[in-house]
């Protein structure tokens, strides 16, 4: 979940954005589908609470806890305080390392940019 914020974050970055504009800008777009997310899997596992075993029991209420304090403390709070405490650095990613990512785009810019080219 975590990725798909980050992801959008970047994209506005590598757009020209600022850091914290960036920042911004993946939070308002993912934060809705993050927290459904969450609230789903948290309602997933709360429901085991309901369960006679005291194993899935416990297990039910740790996992419904650990995923809304990740989700909403981690993925909504920490992980955008760190990214705005880093700046530009966050964004860094060294040359050898980025030839050998796949270049991996969500929003589809480039072919966006291709049908604009062919269609002129």
């Amino acid at each position: 979940m975590s990725s798909f914020l980050v992801t959008r974050a970047r994209e506005s970055f590598v757009r020209g954005d600022t850091p914290n504009d960036a920042i911004v800008y993946g939070m308002k777009h993912g934060a809705r589908i993050v927290t459904a997310a969450a609230l789903i899997m948290t309602s997933v596992f709360a429901g085991f609470v309901l369960a006679e075993d005291n194993v899935i029991r416990s297990l039910g209420f740790a996992l419904a806890f650990g995923v809304a304090v990740d989700a909403l403390l981690v993925r909504m709070t920490i992980v955008p305080a760190v990214l705005s405490l880093l700046g530009t650095s966050a964004w860094w990613l060294p040359k050898w390392l980025d030839k050998l990512l796949p270049n991996v785009e969500v929003e589809g810019e480039r072919l966006t940019g291709r049908l604009a080219t062919t269609d002129a």
